[in-house]
């Protein structure tokens, strides 16, 4: 098994979704997150004066998968999020050594 984790835009969820379920993953961790990558920010102006945004809000997509899953999932990935501009986001892929079901004990990818 493998955990995919994507940064993304926030206003790309729902392609990224829809391209998860068509897969086979509904089941995701979505968290609100900030940063920034090699573009540090953005400038804004408003009302004439200029001001620096630093930190960029991003969502982070987590999803564990199987491992032979994991290029057609990066892949989908990168389809549903990308726009072709600075900003897109990143994606990392994990090992995952198992999974346990609280509720039942149910462990590995039935667990998911």
């Amino acid at each position: 098994m493998k955990k995919v984790e994507a940064l993304i835009r926030p206003e790309r969820l729902e392609p990224v979704m829809e391209e998860l379920r068509k897969l086979g993953y509904p089941g995701v961790t979505i968290t609100e997150v900030k940063g920034h990558g090699k573009q540090k920010g953005v400038t804004h102006m408003w009302r004439g004066a200029e001001y620096r945004v630093e930190f960029l809000p991003k969502l982070k997509v987590e999803a564990v998968v199987l491992s032979e899953d994991v290029g057609r999932v990066v892949n989908a990935l990168i389809r549903a999020a990308r726009t072709g501009s600075i900003g897109d986001g990143k994606i990392f892929v994990y090992d995952v050594a198992d999974a346990v079901r609280i509720r039942t004990g149910e462990a590995g990818f039935n667990a998911i």
